[in-house]
Formats: C-alpha cells, structure tokens, sequence
C-alpha cells in the first residue's frame, strides 16, 4: 500500500495470506483485517489486472478519462472528481460518520459525468471487479459510493479480524467504551475473528454486534485466554454459530468442550491448544453428531482418540485434517479408516509415524479421497504412492511437501492418474529431471509445485512446456529456475502463473 508521507504509489493489494490490514478510523470504530475465507489457489501472487469496460460508448472513447482498474481504485475516485481522503492511501473499513463526504450535487464535471458517477447500475456491475481492500477505499469517496458498497453480497465470503486492542476507544476520562460495529452489522458479515480477547471482550461482543445472537455463523478465536465459562457462554448466546476455530487458547479445558459443544455444530477447528488431548476427541465424538469437518492440530493425541467416533460420523464427516499430531501411528489410521469411511479430504501433515502401511490401508479403504496431504511425513516411501496410484482413483490433490524419500521411481507410479490436478512437491530433495519426464504425460495437472528441489536442473524443467493446461508452476528456490528459463516459460506458457 503506498505511504503518504514518502509519496509512494504502489497499489493496494492482498497479501498472500489473504489478510487485508485496516486502520483505526475516527469514528472509533477500530482498526481491523479482512480475511478471505478460502484461497482459490494456495501461494497466488498478487497481479493487478484491467477492470472490463462497462462505461457508455460515449465515455468510453474519452481520453480525458481515467481508466479503472484493480491496480489504482482511487480512479474511479478521480473519474467521480472527488479528491480522496487522507486515509486513501490505507484501506478503512468504514468511512467516519460525522466526516464531510461529497454529495452527488457537489461533483465537478458536467451533469453527465456526475450522474454517471453516481449510476448504482454501473456500480453495482464495476464494483464487482475490486478486491475488499480496494472495496473499503472505495466506500471512502462519497455517501453514493458507500451505499452501493455496503450492500452485503460485496463481502460474502470475507471474515473481519479484530484485534482486543481495537475493540476499545479510550475516553479522555481514560475510561474504555466498546467501539460500534454497525458497520459491520450493514453489511451483514456472518463471520468474525477475535485475536487475544478474554471472557469480558467476548461479551462486550455479543451484547454490541446487532447481528450476534442469531446472524453470525461462524467464529474463530486466535491467542485468546476464553475459559472454560467464556466458552459456554459464547455458544449459549450465540445460537446460530455452526462453524467454530480455536487457536492458541491455552485457558480452556477439554471439561470446556464437554460443557460447551452443541449439536448444530458441523465444522470445528482446533489448533495449538495445549489442553487438548483425547478426551478432547470423545466430547467432539459424542456431542457433534453433525459434523462434517473436523481440524486438529494436537501434541497429545493419540490412536486411541480415533476410534471414539461415531457411525453418524462416519456418515456426515467428509474432511479429516490431523495435522502435527505426533502421536498417531498406523493403527490410529487403522481406527480412522474404519470410523470414517466416508472422507474426501484427508491431511496427515507432520504425522510423522505414519508409514507407507498407513498410506496402503487409507488407499484401500478411503476410495473417495479427493484430497490428500502426507506433507512432512519422512518415512512415505514411492511404495505409499504406487498404493495411492493404484487405489484412489478420484484423487484430485496430492500434497508430498518434505516427504524427502520420494524418489523418480514414485512419480512413475503418479504419472498413470488421470485425474490428478494439483501436485505439491516441495523440498522432495530426490527428485530429478528423469523424474520430471514422468509428469509429462499428465495433461489433467492443473498447478505443479517443485519449490526447493535442489537436483533439478533448467533442462529438465524447460520440459515441463509439454504440459500446456498447467495454470499455476511454483519454482521458489529451485537453482534451476534461472531468468532465461522464466522467459521461456512466458513465451511457451503464457496462460500459466510462474512463480518464482
């Protein structure tokens, strides 16, 4: 984002995370971050790119017109011939209240400009092509703009952040007033995550978000100290809460999961919570007889946790991720496979004890696996992938990161998958260039990841040119990604994102 005060003018953008910075507005209505809730595609490097003209033939042929586009919102600011605010240069949430905005009647230009400026026709369709943060710089020009931008189906999909820190406005007294979420409420965000708040700010929440008690579906707590009442409290009150993360939260027990949990829950995220072990999968198990996802990152739980669920679980359950549960085995895989039949994403990242045994029972038993993470497991051989190539045949993303015994021998056995679309192969330092002419013949691969792969060289990767439906190639860290390289890519593969 550009800087004010060194005149920079780079353009706003999202970050690779996803994450959009907000700053603190005057009204006090807090700084926080919008998050977008799932990447299309991981790693996506942010590229600016032409805004469709749907201007009139008349204006369109105007060279004395700025044309918009996602690499400098503040265009359309200028077409409007509004000058923008100071705090353009950042992304605000929301515009200040009592801040003098242009009406309409006030813009220069001629009365065609202006009411073109103002058309919520055009809006609507323009709008549609901003990314929030430039959204939110947007709904900084005038009252016009803000009314069509404040319309809820712009923000579908996005998760506000909100730090503890900007939930308060200090009072000259020194006293602390909860900020005003009316903003939010308007255009009905059903989501929210809170970072470092305690018991105290997740009530003030719920008793000053309009929309809290019913509207809000989904609620991720991040290196908060919520306790095991904090918790009960907040999904008593807040019934319409389906989706919930807790991450960092040390301040909870698993006696809190067992007080807390609901049955409308259907999807649960629990990640680096050191309170969790076991116990923590039997109240899941017996209190979420609807759930349909489950993310567990836990030190301390073990085999035995697996065979806690239930056949309604094996029913509704589709995705499985265990990611750095250090403890499991293949006899936990044994218990999973068994009680969850029916999964069509599974993440065994960084279980490290799990073998190319455990690989061959998820192959033979989970044939609906669309999606398989074996990521930082070190002893995945080219055994576990002849079993995969063999067995799961609907297989859609296979993910073998540091999977560092994965040799040219078991891409072989991949290259026979027709329906592979995305393969990750980051830092697999075995794998060479005649390994590279394995993948040559799958036309299905959409995205192909060698970042990190120390042995491949520019020759074995130019090859890669074969593969004309790849739409995304990262090659971060490869010493055979040289410029030359990248510019023979550009010219052989223009419609494929090269990352570099």
């Amino acid at each position: 984002m550009s800087n004010p005060r060194n005149g920079d003018t780079k353009p706003p953008c999202l970050p690779r995370n996803g994450l959009v910075k907000i700053p603190t507005q005057p009204n006090g209505l807090g700084s926080a971050s919008i998050t977008k809730g799932t990447p299309a595609v991981k790693n996506r490097l942010c590229q600016p790119s032409s805004v469709p003209a749907i201007l009139s033939p008349a204006l369109a042929h105007r060279s004395d017109l700025p044309i918009p586009s996602l690499a400098s919102p503040l265009s359309l600011a200028a077409l409007a011939g509004v000058s923008s605010p100071p705090s353009a240069s950042l992304v605000g949430l929301n515009t200040s209240e009592g801040s003098e905005q242009p009406s309409p009647e006030r813009l220069p230009g001629s009365p065609s400009e202006r009411q073109l400026a103002v058309d919520e026709k055009i809006l609507n369709r323009l709008f549609w092509y901003f990314s929030a943060c430039e959204k939110c710089v947007l709904a900084q020009v005038c009252k016009a703009w803000r009314r069509v931008l404040y319309q809820p189906k712009f923000w579908v999909g996005l998760t506000p952040v909100l730090h503890t820190k900007e939930l308060y406005n200090v009072l000259p007294g020194g006293e602390k007033e909860f900020v005003s979420l009316q903003g939010f409420a308007v255009r009905g965000f059903e989501g929210f995550c809170l970072v470092g708040v305690s018991d105290l700010d997740i009530c003030e929440f719920i008793d000053n978000y309009p929309l809290s008690k019913k509207g809000v579906k989904s609620m991720s707590l991040k290196r908060s100290t919520i306790t095991d009442a904090g918790l009960e409290v907040m999904l008593e009150q807040m019934q319409g809460v389906v989706r919930l993360e807790l991450s960092g939260c040390n301040d909870f027990t698993e006696a809190g999961l067992w007080s807390s949990l609901n049955a409308r829950i259907t999807a649960l995220s629990v990640s680096d919570c050191i309170n969790v072990a076991d116990d923590a999968i039997a109240a899941i198990s017996q209190l979420l007889p609807n759930l349909t996802e489950l993310n567990l990152q836990a030190y301390h739980v073990t085999d035995t946790a697996l065979a806690y669920f239930t056949a309604k679980q094996g029913y509704t359950t589709h995705t499985l991720r265990l990611n750095s549960c250090w403890e499991i085995t293949n006899h936990g895989v044994v218990n999973m496979v068994h009680s969850l039949p029916n999964l069509s994403v599974l993440s065994l990242s960084g279980c490290s004890k799990v073998t190319d045994d455990g690989v061959e029972l998820v192959a033979e038993n989970l044939r609906k696996l669309r999606s398989l993470d074996l990521s930082w497991c070190p002893r995945i051989t080219d055994m576990a992938l002849e079993y995969i190539a063999c067995d799961l045949h609907k297989l859609e993303e296979l993910v073998l990161d540091r999977c560092v015994r994965i040799t040219d021998t078991g891409l072989s056995y991949l290259s026979t998958m027709s329906s592979l679309r995305s393969l990750y192969l980051r830092w697999c330092c075995q794998v060479q260039d005649f390994g590279l002419k394995h993948l040559l013949s799958m036309g299905s691969l959409r995205l192909l990841s060698l970042a990190g792969c120390p042995l491949l060289t520019t020759t074995g990767l130019s090859g890669l040119v074969q593969l004309q439906e790849l739409e995304e190639l990262e090659l971060t860290n490869c010493p055979g990604a040289t410029p030359e390289l990248f510019k023979y890519f550009s010219q052989h593969l223009p419609c494929c994102m090269v990352i570099e």
